[in-house]
């Protein structure tokens, strides 16, 4: 016996097993819903539920509060039908998404950009094209069967000259995986990996300016949609943020910088909350999704594309919603959810 899960407004439907995540048998058979994390920590995936019985398995609250569920939306990530169910996502991506792969890649270089960051280059199989949207994200497949996940930071159009991919990775102490890249991995290692993931994507045929809001590392998936607004000639009007603790962690605002001369529509906000006297900063202070409500008290005609730590993103979600109009539909994010790289 299986359920029927149809999702609104785009009509489209798909068959979840009675013990199946709505998720995980929406991607099998290629129906694109939202989601980040995929463990019920992030909350990318929340969807109203407009009619039918869901069951919830383990999940934060931040993630779907008791009011949120209790006002009736879902993550469809843990949430298992137990009837024939509708659901509400104005995300979900057309047919013909990209197919999922698993593959082997080789590590090409290993370059410490900071303090803790890596940009990790991996060279991909030359003989099976890896498709997939700026601002997705790939898992690596450890040996014990645990995963990774991390964005590419290098626009799909650069597989054509040489099929490679680029990661951003800060180092978490203690992390299973991490400590291994910033300790023993070197060049040439091979590891394996799943994609592409994720709904994160720049929607192009929307003609609104647009806000790109980053922290730490999560400007990896950022950089990926640059590139891919430079390549396709997108010239909606576009304001970078970027924020970190100390200056150091805006590890590629040189390459950000070079940019500008020739996307005369981007403009870039860098955003330093905890600056020490030594770093001699004198640009913007604070939090980086406040910068942005100082900048654009009225966001009800913007996209918004986000991604970073959960708490930035989830600030920015509810505060550009609440205080600044932005339609909640206009809303595209990708949370971090680094706590799962703890051993």
């Amino acid at each position: 016996m299986t359920f029927s899960i149809t999702v609104q407004p785009s009509g489209r439907t798909f068959e979840a097993q009675p013990d199946e995540a709505m998720l995980a048998a929406g991607i099998r058979q290629g129906i694109g819903l939202p989601y980040g994390c995929k463990d019920g920590a992030c909350g990318s995936c929340k969807c109203k539920l407009l009619s039918g019985s869901v069951t919830h398995g383990p999940h934060q609250a931040k993630a779907l509060s008791a009011e949120e569920e209790a006002a009736g939306y879902v993550l469809t990530c843990c949430g298992v039908a137990q009837s024939d169910v509708v659901l509400e996502s104005r995300q979900v991506t057309e047919a013909g998404a990209f197919p999922i792969k698993k593959m082997p890649v080789r590590v090409s270089a290993l370059e410490r950009v900071s303090q803790d960051v890596i940009v990790l280059r991996l060279q991909l199989p030359a003989s099976d094209a890896f498709q997939y949207h700026a601002g997705q994200y790939v898992e690596f497949l450890l040996r014990d069967g645990d995963r990774r996940s991390y964005s590419m930071a290098n626009a799909p159009h650069t597989q054509a000259s040489q099929p490679s991919m680029e990661l951003h990775l800060r180092h978490m102490p203690g992390g299973k995986f991490t400590d291994h890249v910033f300790g023993a991995m070197k060049e040439k290692d091979i590891l394996r990996i799943e994609g592409p993931y994720g709904s994160f994507y720049l929607r192009e045929d929307s003609p609104k300016p647009m806000i790109l809001l980053a922290s730490g590392t999560g400007f990896a998936p950022i950089k990926a949609i640059i590139e891919h607004m430079q390549f396709k000639g997108i010239t909606r009007p576009t304001t970078l943020y970027w924020g970190g603790r100390r200056p150091a962690d805006l590890y590629q605002s040189a390459w950000i910088e070079a940019q500008l001369a020739s996307m005369p529509h981007l403009r870039y906000v860098p955003v330093v909350s905890d600056a020490l006297p030594e770093d001699q900063w004198t640009g913007r202070t604070g939090f980086v999704h406040q910068a942005v409500l100082q900048d654009f008290p009225d966001l009800s005609g913007h996209q918004v594309y986000a991604c970073g730590a959960p708490i930035v993103v989830e600030s920015a979600r509810t505060d550009f919603s609440a205080r600044a109009g932005l339609p909640p539909e206009e809303f595209f994010a990708d949370a971090f959810t680094s706590a799962v790289d703890k051993v």
